[in-house]
């Protein structure tokens, strides 16, 4: 077994530099965990984005094919479950 021996100041930086990353992947994990960490879209939004109309949206939301969160009269859209309902909803075509 081999022993190293580093100067004390040198060590205190090692240590201060692993708690600053060990502070910083707990802000980024904790930002990914959040709801508000991502993109929400109201329904204007995701109208424009996918090119229908807003009666085909909330058909979709009656026949719960999307998630969707409603404040009041107003509903959004995680724009991580808009990608995953195009993503359910695609179909390969032969050849392609």
């Amino acid at each position: 077994m081999e022993v190293i021996t580093i100067d004390s100041t040198a060590f205190k930086q090692i240590l201060e530099n692993i708690n600053s990353l060990e502070k910083r992947f707990e802000e980024i994990a904790l930002k990914a965990s959040s709801p508000l960490g991502e993109k929400w879209l109201d329904i204007q939004d995701v109208c424009q984005e996918l090119n229908i109309s807003k009666r085909t949206l909330q058909t979709w939301r009656d026949q719960n094919l999307i998630p969707y969160s409603m404040i009041g009269k107003k509903i959004y859209y995680k724009s991580t479950d808009v990608v995953k309902f195009l993503m359910i909803n695609h179909h390969k075509v032969k050849g392609f």
